[in-house]
């Protein structure tokens, strides 16, 4: 199989792309712990790794197609600008308050999208999301160790950095969805993964400092994180998003921290405490509940082709 039939799957199988992509980036939470590198070095190291194979990605992509237009090119480095803020404070928050549940903080993403597209776009809510978004906070703040502690060295300035981490994250896949489409995907990742290390090596010089010698212990740690999250992770799910409803791309991407809290608990031993167990239970729940739309026959009727098709997959459970 070559490099543009394998970039051509995601767009054939959304919804197996994006459950695939987000347990691949359910892994580097668990990866970037085991390292014990800093939030700068492990930022740095996983998107200066991940280049040159989305080079050779983006390459094969750019045969037979045109120039991306200079826009989509600008919003795409404003998206890596963005996914820089997310990976230093989020591996910031790894240690703080655990890879598990800091990753079911940052997916509070999954709200915080929509409420951007609603303050920028004007893009409606419904009741049911605004319904959710106290149970979500109170979900956060028991997942967070508010309550009892929790675990982590310290969980509440780590919820603290999760939650910033999200605001980040959100902000990058509300831009990552205006640029990409199946055609432009890889050279869009690229062009934010080169953006995101440039970031990340000037704050992140600035915030825990960056080793650029780590050793090879650390080295492989992040090619593990480059190959696994931020090559075929983050393709598979940009690739693939367009494709689907925006609420079944969100629900499926909950997978990604319910991968994260499975795995760090079988191989970190990380043992959350049982009110942060109900905590991230509400946070999935809440976001699961947020991002659900009931649509009527006429809804569906006048919706665009493409959103109808991703309504029609949604509601069959085919690719």
């Amino acid at each position: 199989m070559n490099a543009r039939v394998a970039l051509d799957l995601p767009g054939r199988y959304p919804r197996t792309a994006v459950a695939a992509g987000a347990l691949a980036v359910s892994t580097s939470s668990i990866v970037v712990r085991l390292s014990g590198a800093s939030p700068g070095t492990a930022s740095v190291y996983r998107c200066l790794l991940g280049t040159p194979f989305l080079a050779v990605l983006a390459a094969a992509e750019r045969v037979g197609r045109p120039a991306r237009p200079r826009h989509e090119r600008v919003v795409a480095w404003l998206a890596g600008a963005l996914l820089a803020g997310d990976l230093l404070l989020w591996t910031q928050a790894i240690g703080e308050v655990g890879a598990g549940l800091s990753t079911v903080l940052v997916n509070v993403q999954v709200v915080l999208v929509p409420l951007l597209a609603f303050v920028v776009d004007r893009e409606p809510v419904t009741a049911r999301f605004l319904l959710s978004l106290p149970v979500l906070l109170f979900g956060v703040a028991l997942a967070g160790g508010l309550v009892d502690g929790g675990i982590g060295s310290d969980p509440v300035l780590g919820t603290v950095h999760a939650i910033f981490a999200a605001v980040c994250y959100a902000g990058f896949l509300y831009l990552l969805r205006r640029v990409n489409h199946r055609a432009a995907a890889a050279r869009s990742m690229l062009d934010v993964t080169i953006c995101a290390a440039l970031v990340s090596l000037v704050a992140g010089a600035l915030w825990h400092g960056v080793d650029l010698v780590p050793g090879w212990a650390v080295v492989g740690w992040m090619l593990v994180v480059a190959l696994g999250s931020q090559v075929l992770g983050w393709l598979l799910v940009a690739g693939a998003t367009g494709q689907l409803a925006s609420q079944v791309g969100a629900i499926l991407l909950l997978l990604t921290p319910v991968g994260a809290v499975l795995l760090g608990y079988l191989v970190l031993g990380e043992r959350p405490t049982a009110t942060q167990v109900l905590g991230c239970v509400l946070v999935l729940v809440s976001v699961q509940v947020a991002t659900l739309r009931v649509r009527s026959r006429d809804d569906r009727d006048h919706a665009a082709p493409d959103e109808r098709d991703g309504v029609d997959r949604a509601a069959s459970g085919a690719d």
